[in-house]
């Protein structure tokens, strides 16, 4: 029967083609090699830049700062913990020898008396504390 079918051939080679069409295949690896040739010369390009050399050295150590505290009845505190007669000097000694020597924060009531503040800078004194300073706060 020739001419019957779908017109593609007779009737006897109904199997579906097996062969791969590389005109595709071929086409997109013409297009890259083209973007390949016209790129890669850009990429080789180098600019040479002098980068600055930076060199650290490590930050010192804050010394911590230790608050001492004078109510108006003259009770003391260290860092808010209540202090009993005596335990000042002691504490005072153990800061004294450690380094960095901490600072020493003196904040007292408007009502403490001189005297307190005195004995107290005098105890650090002898204890060997020499970061000592006053807290004030302003008026509202």
């Amino acid at each position: 029967m020739i001419g019957s079918g779908n017109g593609v051939g007779s009737a006897s080679h109904t199997t579906p083609m097996s062969e791969i069409n590389t005109t595709p295949l071929v086409d997109v690896m013409l297009v890259l090699l083209v973007i390949f040739i016209i790129t890669a010369p850009l990429l080789t390009h180098a600019v040479k830049i002098d980068l600055p050399q930076a060199s650290s050295q490590p930050l010192p150590e804050k010394p911590e700062v230790i608050s001492v505290s004078i109510d108006a009845a003259g009770k003391m505190y260290w860092n808010d913990a209540a202090l009993v007669q005596g335990e000042l000097k002691v504490k005072l000694q153990e800061i004294a020898g450690k380094k960095p020597q901490p600072e020493l924060n003196i904040r007292a009531d408007k009502e403490t008396r001189y005297q307190v503040l005195a004995e107290v800078m005098a105890d650090a004194q002898n204890a060997g504390v020499t970061k000592l300073g006053f807290v004030s706060e302003p008026k509202n």
